[in-house]
């Protein structure tokens, strides 16, 4: 803690402006170092244009850059520490230089900031909670307008105050536990039911309590959805038209195409917008029965990929009748849910010879598009898809400003073991056992939702935690 850290906290690349943050006790000292003519009293929170260098009491001292020194006095900062702001010109090479000057500087423990060391600051100084510093990463990797929603209202502290109101509901169940293990026999008969121990009113709150929690996992689907999109795997037989597909969706020609079988022998990823929905598009390798090793490993590579899909856009080439290589890739996604499945039939151009009759034969309920994926087609192909998909996995109702929606997979794996602990102490009660043994699940559930939020936690879960940042945040 009486460390003086510093990092570059813009991108790389050039840009118009970038920034050297500083947290620390030396942050003061180091503005006075490297700000030519510094003043001698520094005003906190105001902006001051100066020559940057690396010893302001050099007289010769060589210039880096030009840019503001922006100074916060502790409490009132980011990081709740002093902290230094030097914004200078967005160069690699002028801010390398400038980090140079400040870890060169020769001021007592200054060093190079970990990743997220900022933001770990921030949250045990209490400028945060921990689901609060999880969010800020969630702004920066924000894929659309809804999750940078979800992200800045987690930040804003709303999940965070959800989680202390059902974590206050279990407590005072829990008082109401310890009350009874102490005194077993006073009032049982009027407060809490019959002598076999089915412990009504406790029953009642914990079933509340469970319904809250239960009420936050039901948005775990949306919420994954928004923050890392939805995985599309573009599957098919060879020459069905996949990768003109993705190439029309991509607007480019990322991926090869030719009329020779097989031309794809691997996955091939790309991001994307349809619908409003961030995608994830991955190209497969032709589904049929091939002698050829490296098609044949791009082909077990496909079907991987179908594992691990949120959505399978099944190609079909429609101007032949579906054959063996067509029934072996149904056989193999028929199993899977039609809400998940998005079939194209391609090549309207040459005449239909499959039926959407054929496919709900073998696929009932799922989604079909009729399309050509030749020259102005393609346009066309990639507006019934996105519109397809953006039907399939609506999130226009979500109202992010108002429901508390869960992204984090680490708070998803504790929102379930609360549920899992909240309901085994409901059947403990319910099957007369001793209050006791039902108080440790409950109180299992109260550290799980305190552990979202930040308590009880210790330095290996926060090291895993801010690993995940950038340097400079």
């Amino acid at each position: 803690m009486a460390d003086t850290i510093a990092a570059i906290s813009t991108a790389p690349g050039e840009g118009g402006i970038g920034i050297v943050r500083v947290s620390g006790p030396e942050s003061g000292n180091l503005m006075k170092r490297l700000m030519l003519s510094c003043p001698e009293e520094i005003e906190p929170r105001h902006a001051y244009l100066g020559k940057i260098v690396k010893d302001s009491a050099d007289s010769n001292a060589e210039i880096i850059d030009e840019g503001i020194f922006l100074y916060m006095k502790a409490p009132a900062s980011y990081t709740g520490e002093d902290m230094l702001e030097i914004q200078g010109h967005g160069s690699n090479v002028s801010l390398r230089a400038i980090l140079a000057a400040v870890l060169d500087s020769g001021l007592p423990a200054v060093r190079m900031a970990d990743p997220g060391e900022f933001t770990k600051l921030a949250f045990l100084n209490g400028k945060m909670d921990l689901s609060q510093a999880e969010a800020v990463i969630d702004i920066i990797k924000a894929k659309s307008d809804l999750s940078l929603e979800i992200a800045e209202g987690q930040r804003a502290g709303r999940l965070s105050e959800n989680i202390q109101e059902i974590r206050e509901a279990l407590l005072d169940v829990l008082a109401q536990m310890a009350v009874d293990i102490d005194y077993p026999d006073e009032d049982y008969d009027e407060d809490y039911g019959d002598e076999n121990g089915a412990y009504n009113e406790l029953i009642d709150q914990l079933r509340w309590v469970h319904a809250d929690v239960e009420e936050l996992l039901d948005t775990v689907r949306i919420g994954r959805i928004a923050r890392e999109g939805v995985r599309a795997v573009i599957v098919g037989k060879p020459n069905a038209g996949k990768s003109s597909l993705m190439n029309a969706i991509l607007g480019e020609g990322r991926v090869i195409v030719t009329d020779v079988p097989g031309t794809t022998r691997d996955t091939v990823e790309e991001s994307a917008s349809m619908g409003g929905i961030p995608i994830v598009l991955v190209d497969t390798a032709g589904m049929r029965d091939s002698d050829d090793k490296v098609e044949q490993i791009g082909i077990e590579r496909t079907t991987q990929a179908i594992a691990g899909a949120d959505l399978v856009i099944l190609v079909l080439d429609g101007s032949h009748t579906l054959d063996e290589d067509d029934s072996r890739i149904l056989s193999f996604i028929e199993k899977m849910s039609k809400d998940n499945i998005l079939v194209v039939i391609n090549k309207e151009d040459l005449g239909q010879s499959i039926s959407e009759e054929a496919v709900l034969e073998r696929l009932p309920g799922v989604r079909i598009i009729s399309t050509s994926l030749v020259g102005k087609g393609a346009l066309e192909a990639a507006r019934k898809v996105s519109e397809a998909i953006g039907e399939m996995y609506d999130l226009s109702s979500i109202n992010a400003k108002e429901t508390n929606i869960v992204t984090n997979e680490r708070h998803v794996h504790l929102l379930r073991k609360a549920s899992v602990d909240i309901d085994e102490a409901i059947n403990m009660l319910r099957n007369g056992e001793p209050v006791e043994v039902a108080e440790l699940s409950a109180h299992y559930a109260y550290e799980s939702l305190g552990k979202i939020i930040g308590e009880e936690v210790g330095e290996e879960i926060l090291d895993k935690v801010f690993s995940k940042f950038c340097l400079g945040k």
